[in-house]
């Protein structure tokens, strides 16, 4: 098995077809069909069904494909070492955002990488923390920003920022009774009583809330669940229902002044975002240093809308 004929097989995998694949690697499309067909055979298995309009994955290339992306990313991670032998900060790193953050600090942190290290390559990638975690460990991912990650022995992390996710209510949302108003703190079991908009699982906002309503024997209310946490507060701005989620998600929306906030107490809902890599893999020095930057500009983007 070649690097070459890994690459080869990644490419066509990812771009569904041949030609788009010769034409991003640069090589022939005869050589790199025969490329492939060299992995089979040594595979004994067929990872590709050709097509009219293209190519599709079988079963076996889906597993195939997995591995090839992480070996592909670690011989780019070797040369990286091997660069920073002679003092420069380059190669590629790949970080995982997750939706309720990405939208903030994307353009930020670009920038921010762009600056100070401008000859290494950023990917960033938006995924939920149960994916990102098997990413970290596949060697998809460098690293990632989670929220609420279980602790493992073959992962490393240290805390970001802590959130308080607080209730958020429309204008025109209705109250809980006619002659009753929310108060400006409600208890954590009130929830129960508020038809809530919520993401659907894994998402870690649902995770906690669902977790710490067991400990204190309730179960939300929930009606809809929405993955997309713009949608959510537009549904909520609408009088459809209630949202929890931390105060910043409230802040990238258009029009705040459309909702009002409550702080929700005994017990708190008490959010970690963590900073996390694989404990089984190398860091470079470009990748403690973007380790580094990411902390900054994260912490400074959730103090400025928190």
């Amino acid at each position: 098995m070649e690097l070459k004929q890994i690459e080869s097989f990644v490419r066509v995998a990812e771009l569904g077809s041949f030609t788009k694949a010769a034409l991003a690697l640069s090589i022939p499309q005869p050589l790199l069909s025969r490329h492939v067909r060299q992995l089979e055979v040594e595979l004994h298995q067929n990872l590709l069904m050709r097509n009219g309009r293209g190519v599709t994955v079988t079963e076996a290339g889906l597993v195939m494909l997995e591995h090839g992306r992480g070996i592909l990313h670690q011989v780019a991670v070797a040369q990286e070492e091997l660069g920073s032998v002679r003092g420069a900060l380059a190669g590629r790193v790949s970080i995982g955002l997750p939706p309720s953050l990405s939208k903030l600090v994307t353009v930020p942190l670009t920038m921010s990488f762009r600056q100070a290290l401008p000859h290494a390559q950023l990917s960033l990638t938006e995924g939920f923390s149960v994916l990102m975690v098997e990413s970290l460990r596949a060697g998809r991912l460098d690293m990632a920003v989670l929220y609420n990650p279980p602790p493992s022995p073959d992962l490393e992390m240290t805390v970001l920022h802590e959130d308080t996710l607080i209730l958020i209510a429309g204008k025109k949302s209705q109250p809980l009774t006619p002659d009753t108003q929310l108060k400006d703190v409600v208890q954590l079991a009130d929830l129960a009583k508020l038809p809530l908009i919520v993401p659907s699982r894994p998402n870690a906002f649902r995770l906690l809330i669902d977790t710490e309503m067991l400990r204190i024997n309730c179960k939300p209310n929930i009606v809809l669940e929405i993955d997309g946490l713009n949608a959510i507060l537009e549904l909520v701005k609408e009088g459809l229902g209630y949202a929890v989620l931390p105060a910043y998600t409230l802040r990238n929306f258009a029009k705040p002044k459309d909702f009002t906030t409550h702080r929700v107490e005994k017990p708190k809902l008490m959010s970690q975002l963590m900073l996390v890599w694989s404990a089984r893999r190398p860091m470079t020095a470009t990748h403690k240093a973007a380790m580094q930057l990411t902390n900054e500009v994260v912490s400074q983007a959730l103090q400025a809308n928190g």
